[in-house]
């Protein structure tokens, strides 16, 4: 015997203010007026409404939201912009990172910025055009797809410098690494383009959006025609992506536990536990907060709780993974003691220009008057002057 949930949305109508009864995930029923009706037919329909967070609006939660989202945003671009303009740092492990940063942006700015906004809005104004829902559907799939398929290359990449230190950088090129990047963002490009694309054939009649943000399965929800394709697809789009990811993981986490049992080297197994224990680390957080999204679907009367666990998957491991590969590699770390020492020299150098222009100005006024007042100043001047080349000389 099945059990349905009945959940109640504030919803604004054309004709009338009332709420939206979600008798079961295939039946939604208005009610304007004290009238009960089933929703209007959606099919021609362009805008449609999202659930959001709360049901109505939440200033703690925003800014609690707005912070997290405003450091995850300042620590991606501080690694990305780090790795991209320091070309000490080209190598495949950091070029790696760079893709990971890149694809955490994409992620969090298609999500989070709209649930922002969302909970500044009452629950009947939060609307949302269908290609608008169709683009952050997409670009959801694709940031949880490529984080999957980045962090199985980084995976193969520990495997090649613990195992094949000899032959890494022949295999590791940068002309591999390419290769691998564009391997990693099209093919999840492809999958998901399929995904939604059999979401986007059917035909709608429904126009609310259950969830915090648009995603695949709210949209063929939105249709009343049978969706056997969508859900085969969709079980063997998540089949072949997490047997990929956990396949690879143990494949080459086995074969380095086998090299570093077996070798006996104190140096070895320093190095493997210290770039491996970042990355399984990683991996582990963003694979266990995405099945727990797929799990907590199993049970629709744990909303809110599916809510938070939705969020934690964008903003988790996205605000950890900076913090994580910043304190695990020393070129990052020094990379950015020297980019703070620069800062510190260009601030100096700043004020002591700005020193001996105002002695040098001052000089030039009472030179009539006041000679030896001239004669000091100018030697200050002077000395400054000899400061500032030495600031300009001085490694970084």
């Amino acid at each position: 015997m099945t059990t349905s949930t009945l959940s109640v949305v504030l919803f604004r109508h054309e004709s009338c203010a009332g709420v939206i009864i979600n008798v079961s995930d295939s039946e939604q029923k208005l009610v304007c007026d004290g009238k009960s009706s089933a929703m209007p037919n959606s099919s021609d329909s362009v805008v449609l409404l999202l659930e959001g967070l709360v049901e109505g609006t939440s200033l703690p939660i925003f800014l609690f939201l707005l912070l997290v989202y405003l450091f995850v945003v300042f620590s991606n671009v501080s690694i990305f912009g780090l790795i991209f303009f320091k070309r000490s740092l080209h190598q495949p492990m950091y070029l790696l990172y760079l893709n990971l940063s890149a694809n955490d942006l994409l992620g969090n700015t298609n999500v989070i910025p709209r649930l922002l906004v969302d909970l500044l809005r009452p629950a009947s104004l939060r609307h949302i055009h269908l290609y608008s829902c169709v683009v952050q559907a997409f670009l959801s799939h694709l940031f949880g797809t490529t984080g999957h398929t980045i962090l199985m290359i980084m995976a193969f990449d520990r495997y090649m410098a613990i195992c094949s230190p000899l032959h890494y950088s022949a295999i590791m090129s940068g002309r591999t690494v390419v290769k691998l990047t564009v391997w990693a963002w099209t093919v999840a490009f492809f999958l998901v383009s399929i995904l939604i694309g059999l979401s986007l054939r059917l035909t709608r009649c429904r126009s609310f959006i259950f969830g915090l943000y648009c995603s695949n399965a709210s949209l063929f929800k939105l249709s009343c025609e049978n969706t056997y394709i969508n859900n085969i697809y969709g079980l063997f789009f998540t089949a072949i992506l997490l047997s990929s990811s956990i396949g690879s993981i143990v494949v080459t986490y086995t074969k380095i536990t086998v090299v570093c049992w077996t070798s006996k080297s104190a140096s070895l197994n320093r190095k493997a536990l210290q770039t491996c224990s970042t990355h399984l680390f990683s991996y582990l957080l963003f694979l266990c907060s995405g099945m727990l999204i797929i799990i907590f679907h199993r049970f629709p009367h744990l909303v809110q709780e599916r809510k938070f666990i939705t969020i934690m998957y964008h903003l988790l491991p996205s605000s950890l993974n900076p913090l994580i590969y910043g304190v695990q590699s020393k070129e990052i770390r020094r990379s950015f003691s020297a980019l703070n020492m620069i800062h510190c020299k260009v601030q100096l150098r700043e004020s002591l220009l700005t020193v001996a222009c105002l002695l040098r100005s001052t000089s030039n006024r009472r030179a009539t008057n006041h000679t030896d007042s001239v004669g000091d100043s100018s030697e200050v001047t002077n000395t400054l002057h000899k400061h500032i080349v030495y600031i300009n000389d001085a490694p970084a």
